[in-house]
C-alpha cells in the first residue's frame, strides 16, 4: 500500500503539471472504487482551474474555486501525468484532462482507491476530520507522542500506526522507524519514557523524509507521476528481511504477526 512517502512523492511530481491548469474534461471508466466516483464529477470539474495540490495524511487534496477533489491511492493505485492521447489500459479508471494537452490518470488494479468531491473546508470531511498530527510538521514531536502513549497497553507499533496519534505511518515505515529508535515493536506504548518518545518521533521523521528523497518504496505497483519506481526499499533495515542478518549487529531478523500485519525486528538492537 502506498504510504506517506509515496503519496508525497506523487504530490511533488503532479503539482508542476496540475496547479494553474484548467480542467477540459473528466473520464470515468470504472466508477466502483472503494466508494463510487461521483457521476456528476465531469460537470462539476470541467472549466474549473486547479489552484493547489496538498497532502493530508495519505490523501491528496486538489483544490478548485468551488470544491476539493480528494484522492487516495488505496492498496495499489498510482497517479501519472501522460499525454492526453495515451490509450487507456485495463486498470485505468479515471482521467482528469488538462488544458495543457496532458492528463492525470488513476491506475488502480485492486480498486481500493478513492476519487471524492467535497464542498467547503476539506478538513471537515469525515475521512479527514479526526486525523492526528502530520509527522513531518513541528506539531508532532516527542512530547506529543509521550502524551498519546500514556496509560496505553497496546504495542507501540500499533499505536504509531493509529492515524489519530500520528498520520501516515504505515507498516513499512513503522518497522523501520522502530528499528532506528532501538525500540521493539511489541513494547507496551505506555512504558516508553519521554526520552524514548523523543527518539522515536525523530526516527519517524527521518525515515519518512529519507524515503521521500528516494522516491518512496516500490514493492509491487507503486510508480511516481512520471512512471518511475521508488528506491527506498533497497535500504530497509528490517522490513521484509526475515532470517537475514541485521545490518547493524549481525543477529537474525525476526518476523512476527501484530494486528494482522507482519512486524520485523532485531532481538539484539531493539529493546
Amino acid at each position: 500500500m502506498p504510504e506517506l512517502p509515496e503519496v508525497e512523492t506523487t504530490r511533488r511530481g503532479l503539482a508542476p503539471h496540475l496547479v494553474g491548469q484548467t480542467i477540459t474534461g473528466v473520464i470515468i471508466r470504472h466508477p466502483q472504487l472503494r466508494w463510487p466516483i461521483p457521476a456528476d464529477l465531469p460537470a462539476l470539474l470541467t472549466g474549473q482551474t486547479l489552484r493547489r495540490l496538498t497532502r493530508r495524511a495519505k490523501y491528496l487534496l486538489a483544490s478548485f474555486d468551488h470544491g476539493t477533489l480528494i484522492l487516495h491511492l488505496g492498496m495499489s493505485g498510482s497517479l501519472r501525468i501522460l499525454n492526453a492521447a495515451t490509450p487507456s489500459e485495463k486498470h485505468d479508471h479515471f482521467d482528469l484532462l488538462l488544458a495543457s494537452g496532458q492528463l492525470m490518470r488513476l491506475r488502480d488494479p485492486r480498486r481500493f482507491g478513492a476519487v471524492l468531491w467535497h464542498i467547503g473546508d476539506p478538513a471537515t470531511h469525515p475521512l479527514l476530520a479526526k486525523l492526528g498530527p502530520e509527522p513531518l510538521e513541528t506539531e508532532f514531536d516527542g512530547d506529543t507522542l509521550y502524551r498519546a502513549t500514556r496509560n496505553r497497553s497496546a504495542a507501540i507499533k500499533l499505536v504509531i500506526m493509529d492515524n489519530q496519534v500520528v498520520v501516515g505511518v504505515g507498516n513499512i515505515y513503522a518497522n523501520e522507524a522502530l528499528f532506528r529508535a532501538g525500540i521493539r515493536p511489541t513494547l507496551p506504548a505506555g512504558k516508553l519514557t519521554k526520552a524514548r518518545c523523543a527518539t522515536l518521533a525523530q526516527t519517524i521523521r527521518e525515515t519518512l523524509a529519507e524515503s521521500i528523497t528516494q522516491g518512496g518504496s516500490t514493492l509491487r505497483d507503486f510508480v511516481d507521476a512520471s512512471g518511475q519506481p521508488g528506491y527506498f526499499q533497497q535500504t530497509y533495515w528490517v522490513y521484509g528481511r526475515t532470517g537475514a542478518p541485521c545490518r547493524r549487529c549481525g543477529s537474525t531478523i525476526i518476523q512476527i504477526k501484530q494486528g494482522q500485519r507482519s512486524s520485523f525486528y532485531c532481538d539484539e538492537c531493539q529493546r
